[in-house]
C-alpha cells in the first residue's frame, strides 16, 4: 500500500495541484454547458408552460425542517471533507498515515481488502486523491441543491454509495473490527453516518410525515449508544486505567496523540492538558462516558419526549466535548480527511429529534409535492423529449446534473486507476526528477552477451536501445532495475521486438560470464527475448564506463562497487535522447512499477517518431 513517496514531496504535490486546476477547468465547463442548454431550453418553452411551472412549484409543499437540515448538513460536510482532500499532502499521505493505521490490527481479510483499495491509490496517487476531491464536492452539491423530489432522493442514494466506499476501504470499516474500538475516538466510522443520513435522505417525502421516523431513528440511535457503552465499560481494554504500568492506557495514548498534531497552540494546550487529567483519573473520565452514553441511550430508547429532550441536550453537550477534547476536532495534521464521528452524530440526533417533534402533517388529498410538468413523451423525437425535460427543470435540478457530472469527473479516472495494473509514471518523476534531454552520438563499443555472443553498438541499429549499468553480484538497487527493465520489456508487448533492453556489467571483478548468467538466471531474465547483459575485458569495460560517464568504484575489499543508477534512451540511429535517473528509491511495487512505465513510455515515443 505505502509507495514509499514523502506526503511532502514537492513533484507529487505541483502534480496534485496541476490536476485539480485542470479538472476544475473541466468542471467549469461542464456547468456552462448544462446552464446554457437549459436557458436554451427554457426559452423555447411555451409562455403558458412556464407560467404552469411556477405555479406548480409556489404550490408544492414544502420540504420537512428535518430533512432540510440533514440533506444541507451532510452536503455541508461532504464539501468540507473535500477540501481537506485537497490538501497538498494527501496524495502520498492518505494510504500509509490515514488508510494503513485504521487496518492496523483488523482481521486479516479486512487487511487484504483494504490494501486493495491502498495499493490502487499508491499506484496512481494523484488521479486517486483527485478524483476523491470531485466526488465528495459533487455528492455535497447535489445533496445542498435538490431539496425535493426524485433527484433530491438520488442525491441520498449517491452519499449511501460513496459513504459505503469510504467506510470500507478508508475506515477499514470505521475500526469496529479492530481491538478497542470506541465511540470516543470514532467508531463506528464518521463514513457509516454520512450512509444512515443518506438513506434517510432517499426515503419517499411521505416517510418524514407524521412523528414516527424520527421517533424510530431516536429509538436506533438510542440502542446503538447503549450497544457502545456496553463496549466502553467492558474490562481489558484499558479504558478504565489512565496509565498502565508507567504507560499511557488506551484514552490517555489518544488524547496525547491527537495533542501532538500539528495544529493551533491553544487547541494543542487544551487537548494535552486533558489528556495529562486523564491520565491521572482515567476510571473517573471513563465512568462519566460510559454513564452520559448508557443514559442518553436509554433515554432515547423510551420514545417519550419529555424525557428525549433533556437527553438530546445532554448528548449533545456530550458530543461537542469528546469532539473537541479526544478527537482534536478531526481535520488537523495534513492529513484529516473529516471532522471525525461526533458532528455528523450530532447531526443525525438533531434531525431524528426535529423530525419526532416538528413532523409536518399529511397533506391533503389531490395536494401534490411535486411540481407537475408537462409530459415530453408526447415530443416527436428523443431530442425534443430531452429539450423539454430540461426546460422544465427546476434550477436545483440543474445543478444537480451539474454535481453529477463532477461525481463522473472523479469517478471515471478513479475506476481506471482501479482498474490500471502499472503504476503512474509521476511516482519516478517525484523520487529522481524529470528525464534528462540528450542529443549527442551514443559512444560505440562492441562486448559480449550472457551467450557469449559478440554484440556491437552498431549491431543494434535500426532499434531503440534502453541501456543501464548493473553489478552481477549486487544485492541492493541492480537486481530492482533489472526487475523494472523485465516489467518495461513486458509492457511494450509487441513493440518489444523493436527494442533491445541493454546492459552492461559495472564491476570490475566479477564480470565473466558465469557471473552474467547467474544475475539473469537469478532474476529470471533469461526468458525475455531482447535482453542483453554485456561484459569484457577489464580495457573494454573500462572505455565504455568513461564513455558514458559511469565509476565502478571497487569499497570494502571487494564487497561493493559504487556505481551511478542511470538509464540511457538511445534512438534507432544511435543517438542518445533521454538520460533517467534510475535509482529505485524504496524499491516498492508501485515505483518499480512506476520506472518500467517511464522506461517503457520513453522508447514508446522513439518508436511513434521513427
Amino acid at each position: 500500500m505505502n509507495g514509499g513517496l514523502s506526503p511532502g514531496n514537492p513533484a507529487l504535490q505541483s502534480a496534485f495541484r496541476t490536476a485539480l486546476d485542470n479538472q476544475g477547468i473541466l468542471a467549469l465547463l461542464i456547468f456552462v454547458v448544462i446552464a446554457i442548454a437549459w436557458v436554451a431550453c427554457r426559452e423555447l418553452l411555451p409562455a403558458r408552460v412556464r407560467v404552469h411551472l411556477a405555479t406548480a412549484r409556489a404550490a408544492a409543499s414544502a420540504e420537512p425542517a428535518a430533512r432540510r437540515l440533514l440533506r444541507i448538513g451532510f452536503g455541508a460536510l461532504w464539501i468540507f471533507d473535500a477540501i481537506l482532500q485537497a490538501q497538498p499532502a494527501m496524495a502520498a499521505g492518505l494510504p500509509s498515515q490515514v488508510v494503513a493505521p485504521a487496518a492496523a490490527g483488523a482481521p486479516g481479510w479486512v487487511q487484504h481488502l483494504v490494501n486493495w483499495a491502498g495499493t490502487g491509490w499508491s499506484y496512481h496517487p494523484v488521479q486517486a486523491a483527485a478524483s476523491t476531491v470531485w466526488i465528495q464536492l459533487g455528492v455535497g452539491v447535489w445533496l445542498i441543491a435538490c431539496n425535493r423530489g426524485p433527484w433530491s432522493r438520488l442525491g441520498g442514494v449517491a452519499s449511501v454509495a460513496w459513504g459505503l466506499v469510504v467506510w470500507i476501504f478508508g475506515e477499514a470499516f470505521g475500526g469496529t473490527l479492530s481491538p478497542g474500538p470506541s465511540v470516543l475516538f470514532g467508531a463506528p466510522g464518521a463514513a457509516l453516518l454520512y450512509c444512515a443520513a443518506g438513506a434517510l435522505i432517499a426515503l419517499p417525502m411521505r416517510s418524514w410525515e407524521g412523528d414516527r421516523l424520527g421517533r424510530r431513528v431516536l429509538q436506533v440511535t438510542g440502542g446503538c449508544l447503549a450497544a457502545l457503552a456496553l463496549q466502553q465499560a467492558w474490562p481489558g481494554r484499558g479504558f478504565w486505567q489512565g496509565s498502565i504500568h508507567g504507560r499511557p492506557g488506551s484514552l490517555t495514548d489518544m488524547i496525547q496523540s491527537m495533542g501532538a498534531t500539528q495544529q493551533p497552540r491553544a487547541l494543542a494546550r487544551l487537548v494535552t492538558d486533558f489528556g495529562g487529567f486523564v491520565a491521572g483519573h482515567g476510571a473517573a473520565v471513563n465512568l462519566f462516558a460510559v454513564v452520559v452514553l448508557a443514559a442518553g441511550g436509554a433515554a432515547l430508547l423510551t420514545g417519550q419526549r419529555a424525557i428525549i429532550r433533556p437527553a438530546v441536550i445532554g448528548l449533545l453537550v456530550f458530543f461537542l466535548a469528546d469532539w473537541v477534547l479526544v478527537q482534536d476536532l478531526g481535520f488537523f495534521g495534513g492529513t484529516g480527511t473529516d471532522p471525525n464521528s461526533m458532528v455528523p452524530l450530532a447531526l443525525l440526533l438533531v434531525a431524528a429529534y426535529v423530525a419526532m417533534t416538528k413532523a409536518p402533517q399529511p397533506a391533503p388529498a389531490g395536494e401534490t409535492a411535486e411540481p407537475a410538468a408537462p409530459a415530453p413523451a408526447r415530443a416527436a423525437n428523443l431530442g425534443r423529449r430531452l429539450a423539454i425535460s430540461l426546460g422544465t427543470a427546476s434550477a436545483s435540478v440543474v445543478v444537480a446534473l451539474w454535481a453529477g457530472g463532477i461525481l463522473v469527473l472523479g469517478t471515471a479516472p478513479m475506476a481506471a486507476a482501479e482498474a490500471s495494473r502499472t503504476a503512474d509514471p509521476i511516482i519516478a518523476t517525484s523520487l529522481n526528477g524529470s528525464p534528462a534531454t540528450l542529443d549527442s552520438r551514443a559512444a560505440p563499443f562492441s562486448l559480449t552477451d550472457q551467450d557469449g555472443r559478440q554484440v556491437s553498438l552498431a549491431s543494434l541499429r535500426g532499434k531503440v536501445i534502453l541501456l543501464t549499468f548493473l553489478d552481477p553480484v549486487c544485492t541492493s538497487d541492480c537486481p530492482l532495475i533489472a526487475q523494472e527493465f523485465r516489467a518495461a520489456g513486458q509492457l511494450l508487448g509487441g513493440q518489444s521486438s523493436h527494442v533491445a533492453l541493454v546492459a552492461i556489467v559495472a564491476n570490475p571483478l566479477y564480470r565473466s560470464l558465469a557471473y552474467t548468467r547467474a544475475f539473469d538466471r537469478q532474476e529470471r531474465l533469461t526468458t525475455i527475448p531482447d535482453w542483453l547483459f554485456l561484459t569484457g575485458t577489464q580495457a573494454q569495460l573500462t572505455q565504455v564506463w568513461k564513455d558514458y560517464y559511469v565509476t565502478a568504484e571497487v569499497e570494502g575489499a571487494g564487497s561493493m562497487v559504487l556505481h551511478p543508477d542511470i538509464a540511457y534512451v538511445i534512438d534507432a540511429r544511435g543517438v542518445m535522447r533521454t538520460e533517467l535517473n534510475m535509482d529505485p528509491g524504496p524499491g516498492s511495487p508501485s515505483s518499480q512499477s512506476s520506472f518500467a512505465v517511464e522506461l517503457a513510455q520513453a522508447a514508446e515515443r522513439l518508436l511513434g517518431s521513427s
